[in-house]
């Protein structure tokens, strides 16, 4: 069982860079360039503080390439040889210390929306992810179903037809995972059992917008969508007020995580930390578990 936390790194001095689109504009390639490679540097520092502190997961930053996909940015990053010396290091701690790397679009990738317009920037955010992961060796590309649109059954149709005409490099590293509003986990494993996707089970999203079903009938499916792919990946959160509270506690509430660990019932699954205080409610909850006698894979 590993255990992470996403993108920042609240120890850690600096944070990642952007800028807007009138200085990309004025300054062109030299400055996209330069704020992507930090944002990647940055990246590796945060990767190694990992290393060191026991965190074998992490979910790299959907805004490390600036403005990637902006009409903008014009610069072939993917075949820069200075990305890719980067990424090339990023991969080696990778394989070398055997961790799990994620990425998470944004809200606006949304395939099952009926603006084509929207469908197809989100198929071009989709393989700017895909290629950074493949640099990287990132793994886990998780997405929200989207929108009902008036018509959930249509648009749940929309997004199964969409995620098939995904490219096969693509589609492989995705991951639909149940949200606190639209979509619960019923109707993520419909998706996913139709198409062939994985299933990344958020137990915090699944309090705030249960399924009907019991999860003891759920999670099984959940595993069984995994099978060709590997140890399955899974979210905790805390309610930041009370449990079913949907913005997230600064940490994992004890009781919580027992819920989590009574529901998986001794399964190896990967943790997803996702708590304002990111890698110290990781370390949080790698104490919690060693406490309570789980094993816990660490670099």
């Amino acid at each position: 069982m590993k255990v992470g936390y996403a993108c920042i790194n609240t120890t850690l001095k600096g944070g990642f860079r952007t800028c807007r689109v009138a200085t990309a504009e004025r300054e062109g390639e030299r400055t996209l360039k330069q704020l992507t490679l930090d944002n990647l540097r940055h990246t590796k520092k945060i990767i190694g503080w990992n290393i060191v502190h026991g965190i074998g997961f992490y979910r790299l930053s959907s805004d490390l390439i600036v403005l990637a996909t902006h009409p903008v940015n014009t610069w072939d990053w993917a075949n820069d040889p200075d990305v890719q010396e980067v990424c090339g290091e990023i991969k080696a701690l990778r394989d070398k210390f055997n961790l799990r790397i994620s990425m998470h679009p944004g809200q606006y990738s949304v395939l099952n929306s009926p603006n084509l317009e929207v469908v197809r920037k989100t198929h071009e955010d989709l393989a700017h992810h895909a290629t950074l992961m493949e640099l990287t060796g990132a793994e886990d590309m998780i997405l929200h179903l989207g929108g009902k649109y008036g018509n959930p059954e249509a648009a749940l149709e929309r997004l199964i037809d969409e995620t098939e005409r995904l490219p096969e490099w693509i589609r492989t590293k995705l991951r639909y995972e149940n949200d606190d509003r639209t979509y619960n986990l019923s109707e993520v494993l419909y998706v996913c059992e139709a198409a062939g996707i994985p299933a990344c089970f958020d137990i915090h999203h699944h309090r705030c917008h249960p399924a009907d079903e019991p999860l003891d009938e759920l999670l099984p499916r959940v595993w069984k969508t995994w099978e060709r792919v590997g140890i399955p990946k899974i979210h905790i959160s805390s309610g930041r007020d009370r449990p079913d509270d949907r913005p997230h506690h600064n940490y994992i509430v004890p009781e919580d995580l027992d819920w989590l660990l009574e529901e998986l019932d001794g399964k190896d699954v990967d943790i997803m930390v996702e708590a304002k205080m990111k890698e110290q409610a990781a370390l949080g909850v790698i104490e919690m578990l060693k406490e309570r006698g789980i094993e816990v894979d660490e670099p």
